[in-house]
């Protein structure tokens, strides 16, 4: 079966929309938060593809943007500092805060 169009341009064509933007990120924080750092680079990743890029990245957070794609790569390891940086920013652009509770499991 072949597809007619690419993940990338979906999901890049659904991040007009500000809803899907905070949850797309807040995805990526879940993900962090639960131990997968593959699926939360790769969510960062297409976030940052999809809306600011991470030329305007680099300049906000003061980093190389080659730097910045290098940490989010999938065989990246970024600093935790570094991944909280972008967290942060992200969250100040999108105009919302994430909280993370504790639950009994």
């Amino acid at each position: 079966m072949t597809l007619t169009r690419s993940f990338r341009e979906t999901i890049k064509e659904q991040l007009a929309n500000p809803a899907f933007r905070r949850e797309f990120l807040r995805e990526a924080v879940a993900n962090m938060v639960a131990g997968d750092l593959a699926t939360a680079k790769s969510v960062l990743r297409e976030h940052i593809n999809g809306t600011m890029g991470f030329i305007a990245l680099g300049e906000a957070l003061s980093k190389s943007p080659k730097s910045l794609m290098r940490m989010l790569s999938p065989g990246g390891n970024p600093q935790a500092r570094n991944l909280f940086d972008m967290v942060a920013y992200l969250q100040k652009v999108e105009g919302t805060t994430f909280e993370v509770r504790a639950i009994a499991a």
